[in-house]
């Protein structure tokens, strides 16, 4: 198969500005720029990693791809169809193969549902299992995720934080989808249950095919789990390569310092930490130039007034910095 029928999901220049407002009159004042210019791909069952410091925009791209909040501009097409162009019968329908886990497992299940009918919900609302069928499919999706059929009769607070995340992940499967966003499922469990956590994620992935958008801002967490990365700083990629490349032969500065920060499990390998100077700069006014070049420890004149575009290096990854080679 060609790369281009492989293709699932496909993002193009998707831009995401929140307005701000002030007055009596509620004026438009300024713009947050969430997400500015981002473009990537996913591979029909890979998973390509999102990472970066909090607020850069990774939450809002994920959300903004299945168009739980509306872009402004770009282009998303999945399996061939400009999903910004749907109207909303036709998304409704092509939301059966792309789905959702949310970062909190106690905020995103209704605590007045059983679970039995958190994970039917969505047979409901598409109208495809009835009665019986609901009943024994939803509990065939429990057992998937390691939870019993006495689940069913639950309600969310009887569970822990990594049982109501099995929860979430059930429900995500229920429609059969090709493609999950998975916004940071992890960051709020505890270690233990992490690991398992992303064990069957990645055994789902063997067993139905499943591409993912994974969300995360730890690093070791996405490098076990994905194929590609991309790293974003204050609304844009800065670099996108293979997990080994990104990991350990990062080009951009920015890239460089998230990964010194990676605490190594040996006493013995002493590791140098590269310490980023001053505050991440604002949304609202993003620096002129490259937008890292305010704590850039290698940036030149260059850096300060014209914006590095993304180009691809000899081993095909891909870094918008002017100095990078």
């Amino acid at each position: 198969m060609s790369d281009a029928k492989r293709v699932l999901l496909e993002v193009r220049n998707l831009k995401k500005y929140f307005p701000l407002r002030k007055g009596i009159l509620a004026r438009v004042s300024a713009h947050v720029k969430a997400v500015d210019d981002v473009s990537f791909s996913i591979l029909r069952g890979e998973t390509f990693g999102l990472v970066g410091e909090s607020g850069c925009g990774k939450t809002t791209t994920g959300r903004a791809v299945l168009r739980l909040i509306e872009p402004d501009a770009g282009e998303v097409r999945f399996d061939g169809i400009d999903l910004l162009k749907l109207g909303a019968e036709d998304l409704r329908r092509r939301r059966r193969d792309m789905q959702i886990i949310f970062q909190d497992p106690y905020a995103s299940l209704n605590p007045r549902m059983r679970v039995g009918t958190i994970v039917g919900e969505p047979f409901a609302i598409h109208k495809t299992l009835q009665g019986s069928e609901r009943e024994d499919r939803v509990i065939e999706l429990l057992k998937i995720v390691g939870l019993d059929s006495g689940a069913m009769r639950r309600y969310p607070h009887e569970f822990s934080g990594g049982q109501r995340q099995r929860i979430g992940i059930a429900r995500a499967l229920a429609l059969n989808p090709k493609l999950i966003v998975a916004d940071e499922p992890v960051s709020a469990l505890d270690v233990s249950i992490q690991a398992q956590i992303t064990d069957l994620l990645l055994e789902l992935q063997r067993k139905f095919g499943l591409a993912y958008l994974f969300i995360s801002h730890s690093i070791p967490v996405v490098e076990q789990l994905s194929r590609r990365i991309g790293v974003m700083y204050l609304g844009k990629l800065v670099e996108v390569g293979t997990a080994e490349q990104i990991c350990w032969s990062p080009k951009h500065p920015y890239t460089q310092a998230l990964i010194s920060a990676v605490p190594v499990p040996d006493p013995a390998i002493r590791k140098e930490r590269i310490i980023l100077g001053g505050d991440v700069p604002t949304p609202i006014n993003p620096p002129s130039g490259c937008r890292f070049h305010t704590r850039c420890p290698i940036a030149e004149q260059r850096c300060r007034v014209e914006e590095p575009m993304l180009r691809t290096l000899a081993d095909r990854q891909t870094v918008a910095c002017h100095l990078a080679s």
